[in-house]
């Protein structure tokens, strides 16, 4: 097979994960015994992270990419860009460890160790992207006092008081939990899809 054939073949394939997981963007639901209901879990990282292990980490970050843009021209944005550059941002954090771990071995132990260290980076990203930057931007783009968000978040636990408390017992609980399930599914359905796209 020559190198060009190779390189349309990606391009197809990238093109197919994208599209898929744009579309699985739409179906989302609520954690709301772990977080407030305006974070919402989807399954759009299953076809990226699959199109990583199949096709490298670049490749799963140009599936992310493309399946935000594809967002975007359908549906455009609500939050000035920023929840989807933050959607872009904790994708790549949880498939760049996963994509590098199981390029270096290539085995279910690796594609377990590397979904394993990418959900903890996206936890641990999330972390720090919500405290610092997320909450106080929805906060101030829909007129809405901090100390409100933090209420639903107590309203959940009780031990929330404060910004940090926030992000540590809800939204890292959140992305820890999205990790684990789209891991999961990723491995039940990774044989019968690799079929398709080798």
């Amino acid at each position: 097979m020559t190198k060009r054939t190779t390189n349309v073949r990606n391009l197809v394939q990238i093109a197919m994960c994208a599209a898929v997981a744009a579309v699985l963007m739409y179906f989302e639901f609520p954690l709301p015994f772990i977080a407030p209901p305006f974070y919402e879990l989807d399954l759009s990282e299953v076809p990226v992270l699959i199109g990583t292990f199949s096709m490298g980490p670049v490749a799963g970050v140009v599936i992310e990419l493309v399946k935000v843009l594809l967002k975007l021209l359908i549906k455009g944005t609500s939050t000035a860009y920023v929840g989807d550059f933050a959607n872009f941002l904790m994708g790549c954090c949880f498939i760049l460890p996963a994509g590098i771990i199981y390029k270096m071995n290539r085995t279910k132990k690796g594609a377990l160790i590397g979904s394993a260290a990418g959900t903890l980076a996206m936890a641990l990203a999330g972390l720090v992207f919500n405290a610092l930057v997320l909450i106080p931007f929805y906060s101030k783009l829909y007129g809405l006092p901090l100390d409100v968000i933090i209420g639903m978040g107590t309203e959940i636990n009780g031990m929330i008081n404060g910004i940090w408390s926030f992000v540590l017992i809800c939204v890292a609980p959140f992305n820890i939990i999205k990790g684990i399930v789209v891991s999961a599914i990723t491995f039940l359905v990774y044989k019968r899809v690799r079929v398709i796209i080798h």
